[in-house]
């Protein structure tokens, strides 16, 4: 499967519920801190009941110019979550399902130093 074959896709809890659909995903480096000869591992999905498309770089809490495109933005990414690899329980067609009992979590990122 290719990952941008997973954009746009519904996403449902164990009930069977609707949580949004895929507008992004996560990747974790595994290797040196300094990125060189790092493997990516996919992390994560982050799932929007409101938007179809990415947040565009403004999930990162110290992004905020301009003003009102940032202010636009926050308020379109209202009720994302994030949904960590392991509480997928399946990826069937177009559809990704979660585990029951999974955790979601914020999208934001923080500042990295």
């Amino acid at each position: 499967m290719i990952l941008s074959d997973l954009l746009g896709s519904p996403v449902l809890t164990s009930d069977g519920e609707s949580l949004g659909v895929v507008v992004d995903a996560r990747l974790a480096l595994d290797g040196p801190p300094d990125g060189m000869l790092s493997a990516a591992r996919l992390f994560g999905l982050v799932v929007s009941p409101h938007s179809h498309s990415s947040f565009a770089g403004y999930e990162r809490t110290d992004v905020d110019a301009p003003a009102l495109i940032a202010r636009f933005l926050r308020w379109r990414e209202r009720g994302s979550v994030l949904v960590l690899w392991a509480d997928l329980a399946s990826l069937t067609g177009d559809v990704v399902r979660l585990r029951p009992g999974a955790t979601l979590y914020s999208p934001r990122l923080q500042e990295q130093r």
